[in-house]
């Protein structure tokens, strides 16, 4: 097996969303906003390549919508999904199975497109595609509070493609690859947890977004539970000190990944890493 960072979007957040109700004077030091209030922003897919299949998790925002979406949230055009995955040497048509974590609209737009004519299209015409049942049905009739975040021209082409598979509860979805559900950040997000040389590899989503929302307090102010999300945080962060878990953040525009470590008072970052540099030697 191997697991490949896929840069799907560069892009910035306003930092009070990043961090909830930790005041900018203390997240502020790690994460320096703009003269906007704005932080560096990446989405890093993975995708998981193993002996017959290809997984790549989430999708990015993809090019499907109007100047202004992509203005209002200062993407870099240069980069994107496609380009990225074909620069790992990997074509679309090859991808077996996009695993979505959940279906806002930086995660699950990517998977489809918009041609000259505006019909939409499947940038993936192999894959079959998975989320959470929950999820989906949060997303097809979403609340108000989320209800900006999911499109129907994101979700309904993935429905009426026949190639969806809706997962109902904690699963080995593939061989190694197990996917447990979380509610703090939106209802039946799904987490893959990979059976990596031995470890455990966590691709964590938005569930804690980067290594400056480990700290119990850093609540990310979009998520609909945070209490929910703190309580599965606390659980979580306590297992992969434990168990010492490789994480993988999806949004860390500074650092891939890490180990965690417990501290006398807290769980707190340990060794910071890479995909490219992961191996069984350095992470035993």
């Amino acid at each position: 097996m191997e697991i490949f960072p896929i840069i799907a979007d560069l892009w910035k957040m306003d930092g009070g969303v990043s961090f909830g109700v930790v005041p900018k004077s203390i997240w502020n030091k790690n994460n320096l906003a703009d003269e906007n209030n704005l932080i560096p922003i990446v989405t890093r897919c993975i995708l998981i390549k193993t002996d017959s299949r290809l997984i790549l998790v989430d999708a990015g925002m993809g090019n499907k919508q109007d100047e202004r979406y992509y203005k209002l949230r200062y993407r870099d055009p240069s980069v994107g999904l496609l380009k990225s995955l074909n620069n790992a040497g990997f074509r679309a048509d090859e991808i077996t199975d996009i695993v979505f974590t959940h279906l806002h609209d930086d995660h699950a737009g990517g998977a489809t497109y918009r041609d000259e004519k505006g019909n939409i299209g499947h940038l993936f015409p192999n894959a079959t595609y998975y989320c959470s049942r929950s999820q989906w049905e949060w997303a097809i009739h979403p609340n108000k509070r989320e209800g900006a975040s999911y499109f129907r021209d994101n979700l309904i082409p993935l429905q009426e493609s026949n190639r969806l598979v809706l997962i109902e509860e904690e699963c080995d979805l593939f061989p190694e690859i197990r996917v447990k559900l979380y509610n703090g950040h939106t209802m039946g997000q799904l987490i893959p947890y990979i059976d990596f040389k031995g470890q455990t590899v966590v691709f964590l989503g938005d569930f804690i977004p980067t290594t400056f929302n480990i700290p119990l307090p850093y609540v990310p102010a979009v998520d609909i539970q945070p209490l929910v999300s703190m309580d599965e945080k606390l659980l979580f962060l306590k297992e992969a000190a434990d168990k010492k878990y490789l994480l993988v953040f999806e949004h860390d525009s500074f650092y891939e990944c890490c180990t965690v470590k417990q501290t006398e008072k807290l769980v707190a970052v340990d060794e910071l890493f890479t995909l490219a540099s992961l191996n069984l030697e350095n992470h035993a």
